[in-house]
């Protein structure tokens, strides 16, 4: 945990739901089904009083659409919050909601108890994928909820997701554009998972839905992270965090892995490699270089990339050593017949 920033994580999972999304199921991926109240804050409050010290302490509330609860419920959680912010035990809150629960009055009461970052879940910017996925909202309340929330002066995150239902490789960087195009102070990129009792596990069964795999989230998200990365919005995550209730099956199939954000970032570096290599005689010996930090990753899991990179290109050798680059850099140390 960073000694800059410490997240306290509360779940409400599928509170202020009133739309069941076709891809979730917040009980599997939370691992929690008691809802949460003010005692549940007090609690994940006690828990984290052995923090760091000097850091940064955020209470999170995670897992449902938390501005479309009862608004006495939302006050009762943000007020458990609030008592440790007036006493210094906590810094300030952060939350998740739709797109189509943000208006003026919400932002005011979020405002005077204390939050200070709101996490948007867009999902998609395409209408059609929207109305497939069971979202209940459009595009354009994305659009409207992320101007209100940043004229407000809320720190915006938003979220989207790549393979669901009626989208494609290009409609998802189609959307993480528009995304960026909202200059939200950071981004969170969730590859659709097939979890099991939801509307989209049905449809997978029957043959209606194909599964986004993790080869499918890895290539897609290899296109966008960059997009993010050029607009300078940090991306905070790519793929949902690992749980014993997804890794003990809940998670079906698509693109559920420990390591997600890894693969993709190795991916975006073999991808640098091929440019490198195109032009490189088969049989060659080559070395590349690259700044030590990202080594592993430019060799690849279980030495992934560097055995497709040798068999792609007909390479008899293919090494990578430490240089001082910048920017994930990658250079030709040397090539020998």
């Amino acid at each position: 945990m960073s000694a800059r920033a410490c997240i306290i994580p509360v779940f409400v999972p599928h509170l202020g739901c009133a739309h069941n999304c076709v891809f979730c199921n917040q009980r599997h991926i939370a691992g929690q089904t008691k809802p949460a109240d003010a005692m549940t804050v007090r609690a994940a409050l006690s828990q984290a009083a052995s923090l760091p010290k000097g850091a940064k302490r955020q209470l999170a509330f995670y897992g449902g659409s938390f501005t479309a609860i009862p608004a006495a419920q939302q006050e009762e959680l943000l007020a458990a919050a609030k008592e440790a912010i007036e006493r210094g035990e906590l810094d300030s809150i952060r939350l998740s909601t739709r797109p189509d629960a943000i208006d003026e009055i919400i932002l005011a009461r979020l405002k005077s108890c204390g939050v200070e970052t709101i996490e948007l879940g867009a999902q998609s910017m395409d209408d059609e994928v929207l109305r497939l996925s069971g979202r209940g909202h459009t595009a354009e309340d994305v659009e409207r909820a992320s101007h209100l929330i940043q004229s407000s002066g809320f720190s915006l995150v938003l979220q989207m997701m790549t393979g669901l239902p009626g989208s494609d490789a290009d409609s998802d960087y189609r959307t993480a554009e528009r995304i960026a195009a909202l200059r939200p102070d950071g981004a969170r990129i969730y590859p659709t998972v097939i979890v099991r009792d939801t509307e989209l596990y049905e449809r997978w069964k029957r043959g209606e839905y194909r599964e986004h795999t993790v080869e499918d989230a890895t290539e897609t998200c290899a296109r966008i992270l960059p997009l993010f990365e050029e607009a300078g919005i940090p991306v905070i995550r790519i793929g949902l965090n690992p749980t014993e209730e997804l890794s003990g099956g809940a998670a079906v199939a698509g693109a559920y892995h420990p390591a997600l954000g890894e693969l993709v970032k190795s991916r975006i570096l073999r991808k640098r490699a091929e440019e490198l290599l195109r032009a490189v005689p088969a049989g060659s010996r080559v070395t590349l270089g690259i700044d030590r930090p990202l080594i592993s990753q430019l060799i690849g899991q279980h030495r992934a990339n560097l055995s497709w990179l040798k068999t792609r290109y007909g390479l008899s050798v293919l090494k990578i050593l430490p240089l001082d680059t910048k920017n994930r850099e990658i250079r030709v140390i040397a090539v020998e017949k």
